[in-house]
């Protein structure tokens, strides 16, 4: 993709002198020639010195001041990202374990009066708890606390911003992982990226500067928007921070899915070899690099592939009131049961330096966090690592659709073997968003591989047996959709039992060598043609009882649409797979996903060529129901 028509794209929405905002209020940003009232980087008038020596309950074994602390206030939030969430869920804690605005203050106080002059407000979602304002106005009143900042995925931002910078909030960190708005709600599964943009807009606005929007960098997601997202840094006071993608509990992490740090500034360096790097500040996770003549920066978090242990200063505290000494470390010490259980402040600092003191030199490297029991980040801070880490999804979104697609140009079942250990994930161009209307039902995506899935059905490289069924009844010899007066009749499945169905289906795409040329190279003027397809097969598996007229609706737990382009034959391939529990099979969700990828296809190289062809269409294979399985060659 290229960086300046998307980057341009964000730049008119952030620019724009008046646009409106979901809520039809006009948002303005200062016109031309008017000054931006900047936020001061030094102490407010409210922030007092620190005098006294630092404390030795907040200091380590290795001599680390610890003056930064993060507290999460809420374990919910508004977007279910998918790197946030593990699959299977987050048992949310109940509301009366969780911390209360008293206790937030009385620990905030306490670290506050031993050393730390900077506290980050974190979830979950911090602004959607009903108190936030209040709290940043109570933590403004501390003597000795230089930064107040929060960490949002910036859907409430516009709205709360006006008031939480009058209450004192003086940092803000912004998480946004594209800059597409189809591919944003593939990610969140939600709608509101023009109200991110409106909360980015409003910091600018508001005179913040830098904001920072972190961005988790994962390959096959989104490493392809790099240079778009350093565009935007030409002409806005950004500080765009590119994370490493790395592993919490639940998030199903792969080292193949890392982007490093040296890799993306290897990228970033080929469109820009003056790139120039800046002094790094004390205790700071960041590697800052400016490209001259620029208005903002770029930033590099490397927990995995440089870490920063040797200078870590941060301490959290979970919405659970739990102290975390170390992002990545397993062991936690409650303090909240300490203070309802009455703890004095000075049994509240033992417990604290104990912590403390136990924390290790660095945490054990990539390959070890990733197999180590830890938090899923949502219930650490579920946007901290946007601005330090990663991914997953919660007990309300299980049945969650696989998408993957692929580019390289190898054969069909090598191709589909890398994909799936891989986990690639398609690029939803702008036209795609019409496959991602709030009209149709909503679903949830995931670029993770279950790891209970059955091979049988959704690997296409196991050798399968010629076309035949087998199982305890034999195909029937009457149409099932008719009755004994041959009128239309829908089967009557209430009394069927409830078994695993998949189904897998497949259809070819017939290109022609012109067509096939720009897909391959992804010069289509629509787009992506075979995202914009995979989306579209989805949809339609989703939606096949209201296209054929006599299908049960089912409720699928997995949709997959894979697509590869086939050189020889100068045509796509598409493979369709579905899978529900259910008293009915999935055949027709999976036939119907395939033959609505090829006519998205079709619909997407028409101009380009009209002879294009549809072809084998066809069922590859179906498990589970009283007829047994079916598998073609």
């Amino acid at each position: 993709m290229a960086a300046q028509p998307v980057s341009r794209v964000v730049r008119r929405v952030l620019r724009a002198g008046v646009r409106s905002c979901s809520s039809g209020a006009p948002v303005t940003q200062p016109c031309p020639g008017e000054p931006v009232v900047e936020v001061p980087s030094r102490p407010r008038p409210f922030l007092g010195e620190r005098a006294a020596p630092f404390s030795a309950f907040l200091t380590d074994s290795f001599g680390r001041r610890h003056s930064y602390l993060r507290i999460s206030l809420t374990e919910r939030c508004n977007l279910r990202c998918q790197y946030c969430m593990p699959e299977e869920g987050v048992p949310l804690t109940p509301k009366a374990d969780l911390l209360t605005t008293e206790e937030i203050l009385t620990l905030a106080r306490l670290f506050v009066k031993e050393g730390v002059d900077k506290i980050r407000l974190t979830g979950g979602e911090p602004l959607i708890r009903p108190d936030v304002v209040d709290i940043v106005a109570q933590l403004r009143r501390l003597e000795g606390l230089r930064t107040i900042g929060i960490t949002t995925n910036g859907i409430n931002l516009a709205r709360l911003l006006p008031q939480l910078q009058k209450a004192g909030l003086s940092a803000i960190n912004i998480s946004l992982d594209t800059l597409v708005p189809a591919k944003f709600e593939f990610i969140v599964r939600r709608k509101g990226f023009h109200k991110v943009m409106e909360g980015i807009h409003k910091a600018i606005e508001l005179g913040y500067s830098p904001v920072k929007v972190n961005c988790v960098v994962m390959r096959g997601l989104n490493e392809d928007e790099l240079l778009d997202f350093v565009a935007l840094t030409e002409g806005l006071p950004l500080d765009v921070r590119f994370i490493e993608y790395m592993p919490f509990d639940g998030n199903r992490w792969n080292f193949k899915k890392m982007v490093s740090y040296k890799e993306m500034l290897d990228t970033l360096r080929q469109q820009w070899p003056e790139l120039e790097k800046l002094p790094e500040e004390e205790s700071s996770t960041a590697k800052a690099f400016k490209i001259p003549g620029f208005r903002g920066q770029v930033s590099f978090i490397t927990s995995m592939s440089e870490h920063f242990c040797g200078t870590c200063n941060r301490l959290r505290i979970t919405a659970d009131g739990n102290l975390k000494v170390c992002l990545f470390g397993n062991s936690e010490v409650s303090l909240r049961d300490h203070l309802r259980g009455g703890a004095s402040e000075e049994e509240l600092l033992r417990v604290i330096g104990a912590a403390v003191g136990r924390k290790k030199r660095q945490h054990a490297g990539m390959f070890s966090i990733s197999q180590m029991k830890n938090r899923p980040m949502i219930l650490i801070e579920l946007f901290l690592m946007r601005q330090d880490s990663p991914p997953a999804l919660p007990s309300t979104f299980r049945n969650s659709l696989r998408v993957q697609v692929l580019r390289h140009r190898v054969s069909f079942s090598s191709q589909i073997v890398t994909l799936w250990k891989g986990g690639g994930v398609p690029q939803a161009p702008l036209v795609a968003q019409q496959w991602l209307g709030s009209s149709l039902p909503q679903r949830h995506f995931s670029s993770h591989l279950d790891s209970d899935a059955n091979p049988k059905c959704l690997s296409p490289t196991e050798p399968q047996a010629p076309a035949a069924s087998s199982g305890p009844l034999p195909d029937s010899e009457q149409l099932t959709h008719v009755d004994t007066e041959g009128r239309m009749a829908m089967v009557d499945v209430g009394r069927k039992p409830d078994t695993e169905r998949v189904a897998v289906a497949s259809a070819v795409v017939l290109l022609g060598p012109v067509a096939f040329k720009l897909i391959q190279e992804n010069q289509l003027k629509k787009g992506d043609a075979l995202a914009v397809a995979q989306l579209a097969g989805i949809q339609a598996a989703k939606l096949t009882s209201q296209l054929i007229p006599l299908c049960h609706h089912v409720a699928l737990s997995h949709v997959q649409v894979q697509l590869e382009l086939d050189r020889a034959r100068h045509a796509a391939v598409i493979q369709a797979s579905c899978r529900a529990r259910g008293p009915t099979g999935v055949e027709m969700e999976a036939l119907t996903a395939a033959a609505t990828a090829a006519l998205a296809l079709y619909d997407m190289c028409k101009a380009v060529s009209r002879d294009i062809v549809l072809a084998e269409i066809k069922l590859v294979s179906k498990t589970g129901g009283q007829r047994g399985d079916f598998h073609r060659t």
